[in-house]
């Protein structure tokens, strides 16, 4: 039988990184201006996310504008927001399938082994939208180190990564690790032996001897 305190410490942790994931996702700070070279600029901040690019004023003013084109992206960009998104559903419908195989809940009491079933499976789930997220963010944090220290690339345009990509790092990490502690309820398999057969009984002695 697994920990229950186990399976629920699992849950929590996959359930931040989904909602890591989703915060992470929404943030359009994916990659922040570099302020690299001898024309440096400190009055704004410019950043780019998934959804928008944004210019913030050293007044306090913040600009942003949304990505009107979706095939005027490039397939970075394109690819990161598919996995990001397919991670999210993923990890909702984990959660829902967590919750049926969770000892706590009262889902599934006649049967353990199927509850147990459910809590491997959603804790699968998980893994797959860690990996999803895990497998964007890398891929977004690679292009933007290759157009860095791209000799083709301004100075004045390289970017760096921003906060939304540490916090997809994070959620990912949360996600799989919620996601592997989880597929521990894995139930095991029990042994069975044959039934033992009773012995016959000896029958009581008349207490005559026969020669």
């Amino acid at each position: 039988m697994a920990n229950a305190g186990l399976q629920l410490l699992g849950f929590i942790l996959a359930s931040l990184g989904w909602i890591g994931s989703i915060v992470s996702t929404a943030l359009p700070q994916w990659k922040i201006y570099s302020y690299a070279g001898d024309n440096i600029v400190t009055a704004q901040a410019i950043y780019e996310g998934l959804w928008m690019s944004c210019v913030s004023q050293s007044t306090g003013q913040i600009q942003c504008k949304v990505f009107d084109s979706l095939l005027n992206l490039n397939s970075t960009l394109q690819a990161t927001r598919a996995l990001m998104v397919i991670g999210i559903l993923l990890g909702l419908i984990a959660i829902f399938v967590s919750t049926v195989g969770m000892k706590c809940m009262k889902c599934l009491e006649d049967d353990e082994v199927q509850k147990m079933w459910m809590a491997v499976i959603g804790g699968g789930i998980f893994l797959v939208s860690g990996l999803a997220t895990l497998v964007a963010t890398a891929w977004y944090g690679n292009r933007i180190v290759q157009e860095f220290y791209d000799p083709m690339t301004p100075v004045n345009a390289r970017y760096e990564f921003g906060q939304a990509l540490f916090t997809g790092w994070a959620a990912a990490s949360l996600c799989l690790l919620g996601g592997a502690l989880l597929s521990c309820s894995c139930p095991r398999k029990t042994t069975s032996y044959p039934t033992p057969r009773p012995y016959p009984k000896p029958t009581p002695s008349s207490g005559k001897d026969y020669v």
